[in-house]
């Protein structure tokens, strides 16, 4: 069921919950491939591509680029951001399709909020990142559809298998809590 989101939600936070959902119809595939992109504004194939590509694309709605911005914090910061790739310097190709370069992004807009086992702390716009176990990393989007079962808001989120909308929130150990709008 989609519930409205609050009367004085930013359209920022509207576009970006709007555009995870319009994702799950039009993101049918999942492809983690390295591919040379534009600069700014790049982006894979709308119909691939993986979970961090839920959350930029859903940033661009709302009018941030996500390449652009990861790309240039990096070379501001490089030495804060994660090895665990080995580059050597910044690459505007991939850096924001990484998960954790996107946490720490967040991290360093002070964007972080507690994670908590509590559903009624995460709510539409909300970004979660997880640790699938075996150094996998996951993250989606809370939306304003409710499920009736968990009482509380589904994740958008690309798994493997396309942009899906799911009851997934505990389904595995949270790591990362973030709000921007």
């Amino acid at each position: 069921m989609l519930r409205p989101l609050a009367a004085d939600a930013s359209p920022q936070l509207k576009q970006l919950v709007e555009s995870a959902l319009e994702q799950t119809k039009i993101t049918t595939g999942y492809d983690p491939s390295y591919v040379g992109i534009d600069y700014p504004g790049g982006d894979v194939p709308q119909e691939t591509g993986v979970c961090s590509d839920v959350v930029v694309r859903g940033f661009r709605k709302a009018g941030i680029d996500l390449q652009k911005e990861i790309h240039e914090d990096m070379k501001r910061g490089w030495s804060v951001y994660p090895r665990k790739w080995g580059a050597s310097r910044p690459d505007a190709n991939i850096d924001h399709r990484r998960v954790l370069n996107l946490m720490t992004y967040f991290d360093r807009k002070g964007k972080s909020l507690p994670i908590s086992a509590s559903r009624g702390d995460y709510l539409p716009g909300d970004i979660v990142a997880w640790d699938l176990g075996n150094k996998v990393d996951h993250i989606g989007i809370v939306v304003n559809q409710w499920s009736e079962d968990s009482d509380g808001y589904l994740i958008v989120h690309n798994i493997g298998a396309g942009a899906r909308c799911q009851d997934v929130l505990f389904n595995w150990p949270i790591i990362g809590h973030y709000r921007y709008f």
